[in-house]
């Protein structure tokens, strides 16, 4: 099956605020064939960073006791995947409040099928009864021993709908800071080809198309 599709063009606009406490970069597609697929990823795309921005404060306010916090905030995004129909990117957001030690640092990711605007969770790439939970979280596990990774505490393998994206021919798994390992380490990837899981993938899946060498 032939997958090649044009990439989609993408824009980037700023959110910023007059004393420019928040100043955040985000993605916007234009020139879609479908403005209706077109409009619904974009909405996606800033509903994702508003939750990220209220996440943040409150983490701030709940978690670290700031009442009133004086705040600083940066956002960015990186398109990861942007080919074969699909668009994978990430968003992150960085929040400092005076007198914390250091920022707060949240990663999203999200991808979408650009033909339906369709979001894909993790578990929607693999057959049913897969196992593909246990096959990432050995794989992962491998490459924790492989690399020397400091953890917190035993690892316990990923979440069925843990953190991911997609890059060219890799699956990438991720964890938030302090999710395994220190903050010092920042954010630990994982990096998997698609070839070594090519048995337990959805053909028509993000991750299926990826593998295709057409």
């Amino acid at each position: 099956m032939n997958y090649i599709q044009n990439p989609v063009q993408v824009i980037t606009r700023k959110m910023v605020t007059p004393n420019q406490y928040i100043n955040i970069d985000y993605p916007v597609i234009i020139r879609l064939a479908n403005s209706t697929v077109q409009q619904t990823i974009n909405n996606v795309i800033l509903h994702t960073i508003n939750m990220l921005i209220k996440k943040q404060m409150n983490k701030l306010i709940v978690e670290q006791g700031y009442k009133n916090p004086v705040v600083s905030m940066d956002g960015w995004y990186e398109i990861k995947t942007n080919e074969r129909g699909i668009f994978s990117l990430t968003i992150g957001n960085y929040t400092f409040a005076y007198p914390a030690a250091h920022g707060l640092t949240i990663l999203k990711s999200l991808t979408f099928d650009i033909q339906s605007g369709k979001i894909y969770k993790l578990s929607e790439m693999f057959k049913p009864e897969s196992n593909y939970v246990k096959v990432l979280s050995d794989i992962i596990e491998k490459q924790i021993q492989a690399r020397d990774i400091p953890l917190l505490g035993e690892f316990k393998g990923i979440a069925p709908e843990q953190y991911y994206y997609i890059a060219d021919k890799c699956l990438v798994i991720y964890f938030q800071l302090y999710d395994i390992t220190p903050y010092a380490f920042g954010f630990p990837f994982f990096p998997i080809s698609v070839y070594e899981i090519q048995d337990i993938v959805k053909e028509n899946s993000p991750l299926g198309k990826m593998a295709t060498n057409d």
